[in-house]
């Protein structure tokens, strides 16, 4: 199951710490509004270090991991192919990003922080779901038949989907912090719990914030379910699947940022996003009867995102020179906008 040795996963691990640490505690330390410029540079720098991990795989594949049943090219094309795919389903992850910080009223300086935990949190949770579903389908080889029903299926609701409404009061993970903490009326500053001294008690009580987080913590997890089975129709090698899912997960508080007010205008990357989980599922369903290449597979991936994108954005000309262009959705409520009203969470458990 494991042909990458405990030093190669540590030596990972450590890394990514290592890179999120400097994110926070140094870039980050304090919060502020993203800028685009800004979170264009760190995208780029997530995306490079993203494709240099992959280089190193086509290089050093062959010395860190010997005996491998790959050779360091095949690794490095399951990795890139499971990094773009992640990076590429990992878009819808933006539009309910912007929709759970509007609908949260959360102020555009503090959503960085809870993106970052979030994501942390999201890490764990892949790398749960990445093992267990490698030790599925190694364990009990019709499993990849479920994942490419799943796949097929879920590709198929994705085309047929109209928009997503949010419903935080139905969300258990939601329901749970209400339980468990009093909720503030308001936000205080970016912390997720405060303590207030109520006489000789000290009362803790959690912030809007927290169940923001807990609202992106499980949307994520909505969306590992779909995307675990994804990489894993392109490889069952864990550590090629997790470091792609990581580095693709990594960029994505810069690509919302970046992306959250014109991804709306490609109306065809949903439709492509479709047609790869269906394509990624009816591989894993034939998978005894035809091999497809890992360059292939990639080819593919990159081909219709790119159709995706040039018809998207001739579309939107063709609109423009009649007059309609699209309008961008929101980034986030801006700071001054927030500062003086209650958010929804409250006025709901009010009533």
């Amino acid at each position: 199951m494991f042909e990458a040795g405990i030093g190669l996963w540590f030596g990972f691990n450590v890394l990514i710490l290592a890179l999120l640490a400097l994110d926070l505690g140094v870039f980050h330390r304090k919060s502020h509004e993203v800028s685009l410029k800004e979170a264009t540079a760190w995208s780029v720098v997530w995306i490079t270090l993203g494709l240099l991990f992959g280089l190193g795989i086509y290089l050093y594949w062959d010395t860190l991991v010997p005996g491998s049943a790959y050779t360091g090219e095949q690794a490095a094309l399951a990795y890139v192919t499971g990094y773009l795919l992640e990076k590429s389903l990992a878009v819808d992850n933006i539009f309910v990003f912007v929709l759970v910080f509007s609908y949260f009223n959360v102020p555009a300086a503090y959503q960085h922080r809870v993106l970052f935990w979030g994501i942390l949190g999201a890490l764990v949770m892949r790398a749960i779901l990445i093992l267990a579903g490698v030790a599925l389908i190694q364990t009990f080889h019709w499993v990849v038949y479920v994942f490419g029903a799943f796949l097929v299926l879920t590709g198929l609701k994705m085309l047929r989907a109209g928009d997503l409404k949010l419903e935080p009061e139905k969300n258990p993970l939601v329901r749970l912090a209400r339980r468990l903490f009093p909720i503030t009326e308001a936000y205080e500053g970016d912390r997720f719990f405060i303590r207030i001294q109520t006489g000789k008690r000290v009362v803790k009580k959690a912030t809007p914030l927290l169940l923001v987080l807990m609202m992106i913590e499980a949307t994520d997890l909505v969306f590992a379910v779909d995307s675990i089975p994804a990489i894993l129709a392109v490889t069952q090698e864990p550590f090629l699947v997790y470091t792609s899912n990581v580095f693709a997960i990594l960029g994505l508080r810069a690509m919302y940022f970046m992306l959250a007010g014109v991804v709306p205008k490609f109306v065809y990357l949903k439709p492509a996003l479709s047609f790869i989980l269906v394509w990624v599922g009816a591989k894993m369903l034939l998978v005894d009867l035809l091999h497809v290449p890992m360059a292939l597979s990639l080819a593919i991936v990159v081909t219709v995102l790119t159709i995706a994108v040039l018809a998207s954005i001739w579309r939107n000309r063709q609109l423009a020179a009649e007059g309609k262009p699209l309008g961008p959705v929101p980034l986030g409520v801006p700071e001054e906008e927030t500062s003086s009203r209650t958010p929804p969470h409250v006025l709901s458990a009010k009533r």
